[in-house]
């Protein structure tokens, strides 16, 4: 067993050699803490997501790719539209100025999250009637959906009233 003073000038040795990495006593969370800072593996203070702005023209193309206007209605725009027995998804050409991006970002790759209660878009089970385009749509593609559906208006003169029928009828006041 090395003597009391052997022990003694190891551990300060070690203390050196610790302190000097910033990994003792209160420095220790401090550095810990800036570790977690910018620069390093930890998420910056009042860090956010940054939505890039995405092609609205490219975005259209998409929601026709994946056949979006099967269930989803866009009013004042030259698209196919769902037959009353398809518009199972809200009408959409009010949606854009409602919604941030990430809102549209969840709807698309985890549409039940976003389910509005009561209007007729959810299964028996609960889950939305809508899938996920996780495995089919790329990240740009998603982007460019999301600038689509955020660039669209209502058409001039639409009432933004509540659709009726739980999602399948039109808005009250329009043909």
């Amino acid at each position: 067993m090395p003597s009391s003073s052997a022990r003694i000038a190891a551990g300060a040795a070690l203390l050196g050699l610790l302190s000097g990495s910033g990994l003792t006593g209160p420095i220790a969370g401090s550095a810990l803490a800036q570790s977690q800072g910018r620069g390093s593996h930890g998420t910056p203070s009042g860090w956010r997501l940054h939505w890039p702005a995405g092609d609205p023209a490219r975005g259209r193309e998409a929601f026709l790719k994946f056949d979006c206007g099967s269930c989803h209605e866009v009013r004042g725009q030259r698209l196919p539209q769902p037959s009353a027995r398809n518009a199972i998804g809200p009408e959409l050409s009010m949606m854009g100025p409602l919604h941030p991006p990430e809102y549209f970002v969840e709807a698309v790759i985890n549409p039940s999250a976003t389910i509005e209660p009561k209007k007729g878009y959810a299964a028996a089970d609960g889950s939305s009637k809508m899938p996920a385009f996780n495995d089919t749509m790329t990240v740009q593609e998603l982007i460019d959906l999301v600038a689509y559906l955020r660039s669209l208006k209502p058409p001039r003169g639409a009432r933004t009233g509540p659709r009726t029928s739980g999602g399948h009828g039109a808005h009250p006041g329009t043909p």
